[in-house]
């Protein structure tokens, strides 16, 4: 019974020093609020150049709402699309495109479409620090998937050289 218990008692310790070793604090990049304004202002003036009244959110790594600007005239619904197009960049990490495509590729990932919140139409894209996402953002309202991507992409690759 001695030796049982030393047994369990020296797997709990070994553990514990397992646990101990793996603790530690992480350091991540995030994304600004100040950078997801001027992103999302940058969406929609890019939008406004071509013609389109849209709507932008940008999100934290996490999915959350860091900025949402619904430009005069875009459409009621636009405002919860656009955040859920730049939800679904961020998590699946990858713009709503290319999660389209490889949607239309592979009938097992069709079943990405019925994640909470998930949205698989073209507007959404990742927001990168480096290699690292910091964040997405989502347009919404242009006339096809593909506008929304435009403006997109045109604001954060506007902020390129900060994004480091």
């Amino acid at each position: 019974m001695k030796r049982i218990f030393l047994l369990l008692a020296l797997a709990a310790q070994a553990a514990g020093a397992s646990l101990q070793a793996h603790a530690q604090v992480l350091t991540e990049k995030q994304i600004s609020q100040d950078l997801a304004r001027d992103i999302a202002i940058a969406a929609i003036e890019q939008c406004r150049k071509d013609g389109y009244q849209v709507t932008v959110a940008v999100v934290d790594k996490a999915g959350q709402e860091r900025a949402v600007l619904r430009d005069d005239g875009a459409g009621p619904s636009t405002v919860n699309t656009s955040r859920r197009k730049a939800y679904t960049a961020v998590a699946f990490k990858r713009s709503t495109s290319e999660t389209a495509r490889l949607i239309a590729a592979d009938m097992v990932s069709a079943n990405l479409k019925d994640v909470s919140d998930v949205l698989i139409l073209g507007g959404g894209v990742p927001v990168l620090a480096g290699n690292q996402i910091i964040g997405a953002i989502g347009v919404s309202g242009a006339p096809g998937g593909d506008k929304d991507d435009a403006c997109a992409m045109a604001a954060v690759a506007k902020f390129a050289g900060k994004l480091q």
